[in-house]
Order: structure tokens, then C-alpha cells, then sequence
């Protein structure tokens, strides 16, 4: 059997690319795209694709792995260039449309973007979508310092030629898209996905989750976010139709509901609460029919998921991170042979009794090639073929992994570990508290101790003496934050996660008074972990305006 070689008939290259030409030919006539008044079907969608692929090669003349880079909401031409960048045997760059204009440069600079895809709404009135050339290899080294041309979207699609020949993916290894991470617990970094991992996280998702022929999806999650959590790809796998809206208010996504008969979407924890005000402001008892839900970050609170699953929405949480392709865990996208929890010190897996707690590792063709000019973060995030994701857990005996906190969200409180979930979770049952965040500030004895940002319901009149007194009858006392900090808002990224990096950053510079601590009872300090360094993100927005009121307190 050795002599049974693979060759180009019974080994093609993977890529998500050949979602769309299959869906084009299967699907050809069924509604791909709705946006407004907007409708293109798979066909129609197609041939938009290889023209913005022909135009790209032969208008602008992007070459193999140059970096294309878009700066746009959830519209139609976000959703091509996911499919005509690779078709030019190109690298897409999607850029999180709330970052601010030096850390967008900083992006196009370390990505060494040719090409920026704006969309035309945050232009000039009336504007439409701008393709802008930024750098021409043959004329300028550096990348960002000339403006040497700009073009409409729409031109270059209606000047191009769908039948003209484009090049064939040879390597399935080669990129396909480079996402930075979003810089909740450090320096953001560029991610770099092969199509093989991404052509194969796509099916994996698919399959995990139960999506059937032609879902009707809903885009209330960034195609920026780890290229949609790969949905981007994955409507295009199943036929579906992709419903695109530019905001996540409750009004938009409401009339998209009863307009098209949305029956899937993906989105953060936070637009749950969008869903449920917006629903008691309409009148809105129950949807007309289920609606499946994936979400990621933090575990929504129990009362939170009863209200929205009340509404109609059936919620999956799942366990992701960039380095992943998005989701990871929760919903058996991989497999146990391809997730485990160690003792980063020896690599030896840490016994399946709900309470040894280590490291989750990953490894599999969902995990990233690696970060972008960064030899030296790659080599560290790989260790004895597993990638190392920087969460702590634990394994159940059944198998199952639970997540019990970022390593780097872990505080260390006199040489004693406290998990910022386990007091974000106690936070969350006080019923004026909306939202909240733990971090680690520090203390001239123990190094460090839990200080609490918390965003309150509208009508609460909750005091710091309350939510203190509340911390401490319910929780360990080592564990009880000594600080509460109320915002009218916790700063989030463009996916609603909440950014920790400016909540440190702001914690950094508070006090408590050495003699006013007492220490931890050896009975209630956990097993010790390893906690890592952050650096934060430049750039950061000042918070000053945000802050309403600090106490401090034991």
C-alpha cells in the first residue's frame, strides 16, 4: 500500500473557497445576500467574487500573500472579500471598526497592508465604498506613508471580468486571513489562518452545532471577529442565506427577525440585553419561531439566559478564542483527543476529578499557523505539540472541561489564587448589578487583591456599603473585592467582550491602606497557579469620563 501515492485527482488543496463555487452551482438561484433592498443570489454572488478577485490582480496588483486589509460593518462587500481576497490568492485583513486611527494604523503597518477596503458610511455624506491604495511595492518600502490612489468598490467589481482566469490554491497551508487579537488581556497580536484550518473549522462548526440546509443567519456578530466565527464561509457551506445589518439595535434586529425568518445567529453576551429590553419595549412576548443562538466570552448569568430562552432564542455557549478560529469548546468542535488540561511546568495532564486546575491546550487543525512576525510569541504559545491557551480549568470525571478563568485574570493575592469569574459570578446574583468585571490591583503586603467594576441596572440605588456587605456573606473574605469602582458602562470590544487591559490600566493607580487587611484563612486558599504578565494595549481611551463614583473598603 506504501506504493499508493497521493496526486492532484485524489488530493485537492482544502480552502473555504470551494464553499462558494459549489453553492453557486447548487444553490444558484437561492438568495445568498439580503441587505435593504439588496438581494443577490449564490450565482450572482459568485460572480461578484471572481470580478473583485480579477480586479484585485489585474487593477490593483495584489500578488500572492499580500495583505488586504477592510475597515466595514456587516455589509455585502465585507462578506465578498472574505471569498474574492483568497480567490486572488490574497491574505484578508478585517479590522475592528472601533478601534481608534493609530491603533488601525498600527495594524496596517505590522500587516504591511497593499490594499484597504473602507466602507463608505464613515466617509464624506453620500460617499460610497472606497478601495484605497496604500502602498505599491514597486515605488514605496513603507507601508502608510503614500496615498497613491483611491477607487470605488463598485468600479472595481463592474471593471473587472468574471471569467478571467484566476490562480489555483496549490498549498492548503498557505494563508488565507490574518486576524489580530482583540487585546482584552494583552498587546493585540496578528493571527495568521491556513485554508486548510479554516476550510475544516468551518465543517467543524457546522457539524457541531446542527446547522441544516439553507439557514436564514443573522449578522449581529462582526465578520471582523475571527472572519465571523467562520460563518462567513459556512452560509456559503450550507446554502443558507446571509441576512447583513449594520448595528445590533434592538429594532434592527427585531424587523430583520419578522422580515426574513432569521434561524440562526451569532452574537456577544451583551446583545442579550439589547434582545430583552428591546423586547419589553415593543411588546414582544415570544418569537414566531425558535431561534438558534451561539455566543462566546463569559457565561451570561442563569437569570439572563432564562429571560432571552423565554423570548425564543435557544442559546449554545462555546468556549473561543482567535488563536482557535473562534469557538473551541463547549459545543465538541473538538474532539478529546484535541483539548486537555495540564500542568504547564511537567505537561503531565491533571487527574479528571473536577478540582486538580491547570492549563487548557488545544491542538488541531483549528488552531492557527501562528502570529505574524512574531517568532518568539509563536514558539511560546507551542509547547509538546499543544497549543497553550492561557485559560485555567479543570477536567470533570465524564471529561467535561470547565474554564474557570484567563491565567492572566487570575488574581494572586499573598501568594493565594482567586479567581476573577468565581467573584464575577457572585457579583452577578446582587439584582441591581448589570454588569461586572474583576481585576487585580495592587497592595503594598500581598502583592495584589480584587477590585470590583461594576455597571448598576437603571433604577439602582444599591450603595458600596450594600454590594461590600453582600460580597462578604457571600463569598470567602479573601475572595470579596476591596474596591468597587461604578461606571455607567465597562469598556468592551467591538464583540461585547469586556476590555480588562483599561480596567487594569485604571486599577493600577488605586490604594488600600496596608493596616486595613487581614489575612486570608489557610482553610479558604485554593491551589496555586501561575499567573502571567500583561502589557497593555496602547492607545487606550481615556475612562476618566465614564467613571461616576470609587469606593474603597474592606
Amino acid at each position: 500500500m506504501d506504493r499508493l501515492l497521493k496526486n492532484p485527482a485524489n488530493c485537492a488543496a482544502l480552502s473555504p473557497v470551494g464553499f462558494l463555487q459549489r453553492a453557486a452551482a447548487v444553490y444558484a438561484d437561492r438568495t445568498s445576500v439580503i441587505y435593504g433592498s439588496t438581494r443577490f443570489t449564490w450565482r450572482k454572488t459568485y460572480e461578484r467574487c471572481r470580478c473583485l478577485a480579477s480586479g484585485l490582480l489585474s487593477h490593483l496588483h495584489v500578488a500572492k500573500n499580500d495583505v488586504v486589509s477592510v475597515l466595514a460593518p456587516n455589509v455585502p462587500a465585507m462578506y465578498e472579500l472574505h471569498f474574492g481576497v483568497p480567490m486572488a490568492g490574497a491574505v484578508l485583513n478585517t479590522i475592528n471598526t472601533r478601534l481608534d486611527a493609530r491603533n488601525v494604523a498600527t495594524i496596517l503597518r505590522h500587516s504591511e497592508a497593499k490594499i484597504l477596503k473602507q466602507d463608505g458610511q464613515d466617509n464624506p455624506p453620500h460617499a460610497p465604498p472606497m478601495v484605497v491604495i496604500i502602498y505599491d511595492p514597486g515605488a514605496h518600502p513603507s507601508v502608510t506613508s503614500h496615498l497613491l490612489g483611491v477607487l470605488e468598490y463598485e468600479e472595481l467589481i463592474a471593471g473587472a471580468d468574471p471569467a478571467s482566469s484566476l490562480p489555483q490554491l496549490e498549498n492548503e497551508w498557505d494563508p488565507i486571513a490574518l486576524n489580530y487579537t482583540s487585546g482584552t488581556t494583552s498587546a493585540p497580536k496578528g493571527v495568521v489562518y491556513s485554508h486548510r484550518g479554516a476550510y475544516l473549522s468551518t465543517l467543524s462548526l457546522l457539524l457541531q452545532w446542527g446547522v441544516g440546509t439553507e439557514p436564514v443567519y443573522m449578522w449581529s456578530l462582526p465578520m471582523f471577529h475571527c472572519n465571523g466565527w467562520t460563518f462567513t464561509w459556512g452560509v456559503a457551506a450550507r446554502g443558507g442565506a446571509n441576512v447583513c445589518i449594520r448595528t445590533t439595535s434592538a429594532s434592527v434586529m427585531y424587523r430583520a427577525i419578522a422580515d426574513h425568518g432569521v434561524t440562526h445567529m451569532c452574537c456577544a453576551p451583551i446583545v442579550f440585553n439589547i434582545l430583552i429590553d428591546g423586547a419589553q419595549l415593543a411588546g414582544i412576548q415570544r418569537l414566531a419561531s425558535p431561534i438558534e443562538v451561539l455566543t462566546g466570552g463569559a457565561p451570561p448569568p442563569a437569570a439572563l439566559l432564562e429571560k432571552v430562552e423565554t423570548l425564543g432564542f435557544h442559546i449554545t455557549h462555546a468556549f473561543g478564542m482567535t488563536e482557535a478560529t473562534g469557538p473551541a469548546l463547549g459545543i465538541y468542535v473538538l474532539s478529546l483527543s484535541d483539548v486537555d488540561v495540564k500542568d504547564v511546568e511537567t505537561m503531565a495532564s491533571v487527574p479528571r476529578d473536577g478540582k486538580a486546575v491547570g492549563e487548557i491546550v488545544l491542538r488541531g487543525s483549528s488552531v492557527m499557523k501562528g502570529y505574524y512576525k512574531d517568532e518568539k510569541a509563536t514558539a511560546e504559545a507551542f509547547r509538546d505539540g499543544w497549543f497553550l491557551t492561557g485559560d485555567v480549568g479543570v477536567v470533570h470525571p465524564d471529561g467535561y472541561v470547565e474554564v474557570k478563568d484567563r491565567s492572566k485574570d487570575v488574581i494572586i493575592s499573598g501568594g493565594e489564587n482567586i479567581s476573577s469569574v468565581e467573584v464575577e459570578t457572585v457579583l452577578y446574583r446582587h439584582p441591581s448589578v448589570s454588569e461586572a468585571a474583576v481585576v487585580a490591583m495592587p497592595h503594598p503586603r500581598w502583592g495584589e487583591t480584587p477590585c470590583a467594576f461594576l455597571a448598576m441596572k437603571v433604577a439602582s440605588k444599591a450603595t458600596e456599603e450594600e454590594i461590600l456587605s453582600y460580597c462578604h456573606h457571600s463569598m470567602p473574605r479573601f475572595m470579596a473585592p476591596k474596591k468597587v469602582v461604578f461606571m455607567k458602562d465597562l469598556p468592551k470590544t467591538a464583540t461585547g467582550k469586556i476590555q480588562k487591559t483599561k480596567l487594569r490600566e485604571m486599577a493600577r493607580k488605586f490604594f488600600i491602606p496596608d493596616e486595613r487587611l487581614t489575612s486570608p484563612s489557610p482553610a479558604e486558599v485554593p491551589k496555586r497557579l501561575t499567573k502571567t504578565s500583561t502589557t497593555p494595549m496602547s492607545g487606550n481611551r481615556n475612562l476618566s469620563s465614564e467613571l461616576v463614583l470609587v469606593h474603597s473598603r474592606l
